[in-house]
């Protein structure tokens, strides 16, 4: 297993600047931010144009990646390919197309976004949708020798406050997302932070999923008992105050999520992939300089870990 960090988290520093400070701190993989030039959702960037990527520029971002004795472990746009808007979600299903694409011509392994939903139906009656979006998807990645990995986020109240705004995030889900489409070339970007603070234990889940975990985040997240009694599991639902709720995400190492487990069980099913860092930790986020900071953190955490 090899360490790399997903390059959202720095959006205005190029790319060229991010593969070199990563390689120079011992990172030997990034995964890269490939949303629309033009987009506002929040941890997203655009590293490479993928819409307009030629073969002769993947080559010169390939050969700087080589020169600096880093891989590219996977192409990231995560946004919502089960849009209840038809025009939305066209866009969306069309970027990831695009992304597809550009991961052939980059000879990248995977393409990793968000099943999303169709917030104007339940999670059941959406899963009829993805078989038909996600199964061509998959079927265009398969043909173009790339994998799809879905990130298990719930993205709660990203459409409507207090509903999920995915509905890939759990393991009952993961199931019947599998069931759908069943191929090989289709799994996880499995974060052990989502599942912990839905207080789901992540480490029996690695071996059950083991064929379907084909890319792993290294986020780490704390809980608050206290305000976990206060609030309950729908957690804060007022805005009175600045308080974030019972949970928060974390740089590896300054949480609670057993990292150190994951990575003993990533071993046990013989995964030899990249480990990355996705940097979301509020008290890492003020500055360049202390986003810089946090993913050092991270890294010598997960060092560590690896040894």
């Amino acid at each position: 297993m090899v360490l790399g960090f997903l390059t959202a988290c720095l959006p205005k520093v190029p790319l060229e600047e991010k593969a070199a400070w990563a390689a120079e701190k011992g990172f030997k993989a990034l995964e890269i931010a490939v949303w629309p030039r033009l987009n506002d959702r929040d941890y997203a960037s655009s590293d490479i144009d993928v819409a307009k990527l030629t073969q002769a520029e993947a080559d010169k971002i390939r050969a700087m990646m080589d020169s600096l004795g880093l891989t590219i472990s996977s192409l990231a746009y995560y946004d919502n390919n089960l849009d209840a808007d038809p025009a939305k979600r066209a866009f969306v299903n069309n970027h990831t197309r695009q992304c597809i694409r550009a991961a052939k011509l980059l000879g990248v392994p995977a393409v990793g976004t968000f099943v999303g939903r169709n917030i104007t139906k339940t999670i059941a009656d959406n899963f009829d949708e993805f078989e038909s979006v996600f199964g061509a998807i998959v079927r265009e990645a398969e043909e173009a020798g790339v994998q799809i990995i879905i990130e298990n986020c719930p993205m709660e109240s990203w459409q409507v406050p207090l509903q999920p705004g995915t509905i890939s995030f759990s393991p009952e889900l993961w199931q019947e997302m599998f069931r759908r489409v069943p191929n090989p070339n289709f799994g996880l970007n499995f974060d052990p932070s989502h599942l912990f603070y839905q207080l789901i234990d992540p480490l029996p889940l690695i071996g059950q999923f083991k064929d379907r975990i084909l890319h792993v985040h290294a986020k780490d997240a704390e809980l608050f008992p206290e305000k976990l009694a206060y609030y309950g599991i729908f957690n804060k639902l007022l805005p009175s105050s600045q308080d974030s709720g019972f949970w928060r995400f974390r740089m590896p190492g300054l949480g609670q999520v057993d990292l150190a487990g994951m990575v003993r069980e990533l071993k046990k099913i013989g995964y030899t992939g990249v480990i990355s860092i996705e940097h979301e930790d509020p008290l890492y986020e003020a500055s360049e300089a202390k986003i810089y900071e946090g993913l050092e953190l991270g890294l010598m955490h997960m060092t560590r870990l690896l040894a």
